[in-house]
């Protein structure tokens, strides 16, 4: 599966000198593209960014919109597929569209589909 190929790539780039916990995180677009993102963790725990986070930042970041996203796969070296923690789930269930596939996955090749309304079935949301 290419999307894990991909979160695999990203993961390389995960700067995780304390927790040793290596995060890849992989957005398809819709015209083929993939935007990486990695755990980058800080002396001062707080100031950390999840692989999820910092892929969905870069996405913005670089100008492409919410519409454009097909799919988001996270992988991690853990013994289950990897899942996110709070704080991601609730930024996935602002930025991805709701129809969004999210593949949680490990090295070892076990993997989970998920939707972002199954990972925080009520999350907080503004009225516009």
């Amino acid at each position: 599966m290419k999307q894990i190929e991909q979160a695999k790539l990203a993961m390389q780039n995960s700067y995780s000198p304390y927790s040793h916990f290596k995060v890849g995180a992989a957005i398809e677009l819709k015209d083929g593209t993939y935007i990486h993102g990695a755990n980058i963790e800080n002396a001062s725990f707080g100031l950390s960014i999840c692989a999820e986070r910092s892929a969905m930042v870069s996405l913005l970041s670089q100008g492409y919109k919410k519409e454009d996203i097909v799919s988001m796969t996270i992988i991690a070296d853990d013994s289950i597929p990897v899942s996110p923690c709070g704080a991601c789930r609730q930024f996935m269930h602002e930025i991805l569209p709701k129809d969004t596939k999210i593949t949680l996955a490990n090295l070892k090749g076990d993997t989970k589909v998920t939707t972002k309304d199954e990972l925080l079935p009520y999350a907080f949301v503004l009225d516009k």
